[in-house]
């Protein structure tokens, strides 16, 4: 295993965050997966169609392997260890990469040649069932935590759709509806528009709370941010278009890698806790602030597998304290996270998500937006192991008295108020992202880079870079 070291000055106890490239377990898999798509010939259909159709990898959307016995000693050779969370299916072994972003394994008693079993993760397996015209039953009953509809059987291999909700076992338990039902309903009403923020926040902890106490921490987290997708995806058409696409093969949003939230300095402590009662746990930090100002907190949720990066304007002082549990004061000048709050509002309200990043064919994706007209930006991280783009921006309308309260403290100039009252300013992206080896990580000056490029303060209506 080569360590890629894409980050500096790490306190110790953040070291475990300096993320390895897996290539040996990467490649691995890779093969298993090869080995599979030639004995079933739905799956090498289905391989084909998406790259085709949606620019993603049928790596991306392998939620587990089913491998026969004489694999295990050499998959854990290459990192793989018991999974501690998995719950076991009666008389397989089920194993993870703590290290590496792969599918997880279930390792049966059987010692045949060649892998048993693949299961893709689309976001609903009765969609994925109608779209490809699949008449088999579903085990597990509807909205439980874990459903599985066998799509194909054929030489001795099986493939599967799954769905989850807020579990990574292998097994299905009765649903409570009405606590489902509820907590949805509470998400999807949940007032975002608020003219005191402070008031916004408590209410939405208060929401978070009431959800918790119904369905649960790991339900309430796969319900929350699917209906943040939802509001994301009606403010942007990169991503409107892209799930359309993606819908088209029964698939959903499940080739998600992180969600990418934006608050002001005053209240990224109310945003850390909401992430916490969802069950987020803080993996690496960013201090950024020398180069673009900005810092980031990165987040993970295990059982939902969701991942957070949560963005606050930072100065180079404040770079040695953990401002996610640190309180931090009023700042007299804007950056770019700053600023883009005071225009749209927290990200956690009001404005919804800077982002939503995917897994995708980097190259492919790329082109096939250009066909559609959506122009993808410059990659900000292009290393064999990491590419990473934004669709351009969707520029949205900006509150005037959003603007009045920005120019009143001086926080734009009057240059600047004509600017984004006549134009709007720059809000939302679809990232398009592609990992190799496994990387878990990201590339801190890349991103230092492109969060500098997307500073409202620099955007003109014909600024673009074509894909």
């Amino acid at each position: 295993m080569t360590t890629a070291t894409l980050t500096t000055n790490k306190s110790a106890t953040e070291a475990k965050f300096e993320w390895p490239l897996c290539y040996e377990a990467e490649n691995f898999i890779l093969n298993r997966i090869h080995a599979f798509v030639e004995r079933n010939s739905f799956a090498r259909t289905l391989a084909k169609r998406l790259r085709d159709e949606t620019g993603t990898l049928i790596l991306d959307w392998t939620d587990h392997l089913l491998l026969p016995a004489s694999d295990e000693a050499a998959l854990r050779e290459t990192g793989y260890v018991d999974d501690p969370l998995g719950d076991n299916v009666a008389g397989h072994k089920a194993l993870w990469h703590p290290e590496a972003m792969l599918p997880r394994v279930l390792i049966a008693a059987s010692n045949a040649r060649f892998p048993l079993a693949l299961a893709v993760r689309p976001d609903f397996a009765a969609e994925f069932a109608i779209v490809h015209g699949i008449n088999n039953k579903i085990e597990g009953e509807p909205l439980s935590r874990f459903r599985k509809l066998l799509v194909r059987e054929e030489n001795g291999t099986q493939l599967y759709a799954i769905e989850r909700r807020g579990y990574r076992g292998y097994t299905s338990s009765a649903p409570d509806l009405k606590a489902y039902c509820a907590v949805r309903e509470l998400f999807q009403r949940r007032q975002r528009i608020w003219d005191d923020d402070a008031k916004g926040f408590a209410h939405a902890h208060q929401c978070l709370k009431e959800a918790v106490d119904l369905a649960g921490r790991d339900l309430a987290c796969h319900l929350f941010f699917r209906e943040e997708r939802a509001y994301w995806q009606k403010r942007n058409r990169a991503g409107r278009e892209q799930k359309r696409r993606q819908d088209s093969l029964g698939l959903g949003w499940a080739n998600h890698d992180h969600h990418t939230f934006r608050s002001s300095r005053k209240f990224f402590i109310d945003l850390i806790k909401a992430l916490e009662t969802l069950g987020f746990e803080r993996r690496e930090r960013y201090y950024a602030g020398s180069e673009a100002g900005w810092g980031s907190q990165i987040l993970e949720q295990l059982l939902e597998g969701i991942v957070v990066f949560a963005d606050i304007d930072l100065t180079r002082e404040e770079t040695e304290i953990d401002f996610s549990r640190i309180k931090l004061s009023a700042a007299k000048s804007l950056g770019t996270v700053g600023l883009w709050c005071g225009l749209h509002g927290e990200s956690f309200l009001g404005a919804g998500m800077h982002h939503l990043e995917c897994r995708f064919d980097h190259a492919l994706l790329r082109k096939q937006l250009s066909k559609i007209d959506i122009v993808t930006m410059k990659p900000f991280s292009d290393f064999p192991f990491l590419k990473q783009a934004f669709t351009e921006g969707e520029r949205w309308p900006v509150r005037r008295e959003r603007l009045e309260k920005l120019r009143a403290a001086k926080l734009i100039t009057d240059k600047q108020f004509q600017q984004f009252a006549t134009e709007g300013a720059i809000g939302s992206h679809l990232e398009n992202l592609q990992r190799k080896g496994g990387f878990k990580g990201f590339n801190q000056h890349a991103v230092s880079l492109i969060i500098s490029e997307t500073d409202p303060r620099k955007q003109r209506l014909d600024q673009h870079t074509a894909a």
